[in-house]
């Protein structure tokens, strides 16, 4: 029962090139910053990354990305990321972009052994329809597009088929976890972390605290250890490392004088 792996290059000696990753994170909150700098040492390419975004320039998955390691994204934005905008036009990676909402459920779905579900969302759309680009050519023109997903109708309402996703392997970070891989996230840090986990095959969990058995609370773990196969401790400064994707300082206002 006991999952603790002693280092984060252990924990990924078995991902090899082209395996696909479902990696937790929201920007660059509750990024597994460990693993993806670990996975980059092993020198590994050609992988399908599963994230709703991929990272920034330099920074999370933009680094594994800027290295030219990654083979196809599928996600929700390209946010900032000016390297993943340019190999997207460029035609050097392929998206596929889903709504939001609809790729934390394929998340969720592939976890809970969902083969795929119908969602309203994206209905009338190139979503549903076809023709969403997912590579891009030399001279900007579509070279590959999505293909047409299967719509029924429901009470009234047209939906649009969707397929739960597993990937080979799943990267997460969470404050807290024990030896048998029970997880607790952080605030806003929980984002698609539960989801990705759920998602992978082989999920490998970095935790900023480890407990010891029976320590978590049952009604504070917000993901339980039969997801988890691999936990890795971090030091107090790997923990610690945490990054801002955009910071914004506000001008000091003028104080007034007060009298009594």
């Amino acid at each position: 029962m006991d999952k603790v792996v002693a280092t984060a290059e252990e924990a990924l000696a078995d991902v090899t090139d082209g395996a696909s990753l479902a990696v937790g994170g929201f920007g660059l909150s509750g990024v597994p910053y460990v693993l993806i700098h670990a996975l980059f040492a092993t020198g590994v390419t050609g992988l399908s990354v599963v994230s709703n975004n991929c990272g920034v320039d330099g920074s999370g998955l933009g680094v594994l990305l800027a290295a030219g390691r990654i083979a196809r994204v599928t996600g929700s934005y390209v946010g900032d990321n000016k390297e993943f905008a340019r190999q997207y036009l460029s035609g050097e990676l392929l998206v596929e972009l889903t709504p939001q909402g609809t790729l934390a459920e394929r998340l969720r779905a592939g976890g809970c052994g969902i083969p795929a579900f119908y969602t309203p969302a994206g209905v009338g759309t190139q979503v549903a329809d076809d023709g969403l680009p997912w590579r891009y050519g030399p001279d900007g023109t579509v070279a590959v597009a999505s293909p047409p997903k299967e719509v029924r109708e429901f009470d009234g309402r047209r939906h649009v088929l969707e397929h739960g996703i597993t990937t080979d392997f799943a990267l997460v970070r969470a404050a807290r976890g024990d030896c048998h891989g029970n997880l607790v996230f952080h605030r806003s840090a929980r984002n698609f972390n539960p989801l990705a986990a759920m998602a992978g095959r082989v999920t490998i969990a970095e935790v900023e605290q480890l407990a010891e058995p029976g320590e978590l609370d049952p009604d504070e773990i917000h993901l339980p250890g039969v997801f988890v196969q691999r936990v890795v401790e971090l030091t107090p400064d790997q923990a610690a490392d945490k990054h801002i994707e955009r910071r914004t300082v506000s001008a000091p206002s003028a104080r007034g004088t007060v009298r009594h």
